[in-house]
């Protein structure tokens, strides 16, 4: 049996994770609590907030304590699987499995979050509404937020990929192109990368690996908080 090189990546990322997670825990304890943060807990305190309040005005004060530790995983674990190509490394959310496996467990919580204020007997009804004949479809229609989610952010960061893969073999031959003006022969070092991919790197890396995260974790936060009841958001 085989195993991907993903799964190296992933449990690498997982590893990151949980020494970055002892390391802001240890600062955070070591901050006085009664004075002003400052430094690296200053911006930590900050996106905690920051999330937190985004959280809370989904799903409500009581749902976002609980709620806000796994967005904040979700977060940091999809924006880092998103940009560790740049370190050379394939990206885990370039492989559906991944990316199905995070959007299941959204999907997961949203089903839960249903029972939860609905009822048993409201979940089983809503597959025959409004008429039974739209069972099908209704049962269809359970799934493919899980699909969509799945597929937009593995479609999208593989997209990425594929184009920086085109453009580091278009500037292997522009690199051999030039190198022959002056008489080289066969391939030469890819010395037009450096020079055509930094910006590139920015915008299908970075911008677009931040983009991806955000429309995620959104759409877990928002889906949610729909099928929570007005009263209980309060």
């Amino acid at each position: 049996m085989t195993v991907q090189s993903d799964v190296y990546v992933i449990i690498l990322l997982t590893i990151i994770l949980g020494i970055g997670m002892v390391l802001i825990s240890k600062a955070v304890d070591k901050a006085d609590p009664l004075a002003e943060p400052k430094g690296a807990v200053r911006l930590i305190v900050l996106g905690v907030q920051t999330v937190y309040n985004a959280v809370k005005s989904n799903v409500g004060s009581k749902t976002a304590e609980k709620l806000t530790p796994y967005i904040l995983v979700l977060w940091s674990y999809i924006f880092l699987s998103n940009i560790i190509s740049l370190f050379g490394l394939s990206s885990p959310t370039a492989n559906l499995s991944v990316t199905l496996l995070l959007a299941f467990i959204t999907w997961l919580l949203i089903q839960i979050t249903e029972l939860k204020y609905g009822g048993l007997g409201a979940y089983l009804h809503s597959f025959i509404e409004p008429l039974p004949v739209m069972l099908p479809m209704n049962i269809i229609g359970k799934f493919s937020t899980m699909a969509s989610m799945a597929l937009r952010l593995f479609g999208n960061i593989t997209c990425g990929g594929i184009m920086m893969q085109l453009i580091y073999s278009g500037s292997q031959i522009l690199s051999n192109a030039l190198a022959g003006l002056f008489g080289a022969q066969g391939s030469v070092f890819n010395f037009m990368a450096p020079v055509l991919t930094p910006i590139l790197h920015a915008y299908f890396d970075l911008f677009a690996g931040f983009i991806q995260t955000l429309v995620f974790v959104t759409l877990t936060m928002v889906l949610i908080g729909n099928d929570m009841p007005d009263e209980v958001k309060k």
